[in-house]
């Protein structure tokens, strides 16, 4: 599947399919740059279960961005191009 731009230049998208929580550092700057809620924060606990935030903080490694609905990616990318640890992965459809 690919596209063309306004004024007719080739797009081809790339949808995220997973964010690796071992290189994310919950920044959130692709959950800003996103405007349809493809990711949320949530918490990796010390046994590397992802947990809610909201659950016990005692337990809490680290903060990492997590897909939330990955269906509403329209591949644009925007979210790979602030990441800062290269962590997300992007697959064209198909």
């Amino acid at each position: 599947m690919s596209f063309r731009t306004r004024d007719g230049r080739n797009w081809r998208p790339d949808y995220l399919v997973s964010i690796d929580p071992k290189k994310c550092i919950g920044c959130g700057r692709c959950y800003k740059i996103c405007g349809r809620e493809v990711m949320t924060l949530k918490g990796l606990s010390e046994g590397g279960e992802i947990i809610d935030l909201d659950e016990d903080d005692d337990e809490l490694e680290k903060k990492i961005m997590v897909l939330k609905d990955e269906g509403a990616c329209i591949g644009c990318s925007a979210c790979a191009r602030v990441c800062p640890t290269n962590c997300q992965t992007h697959t064209p459809p198909g």
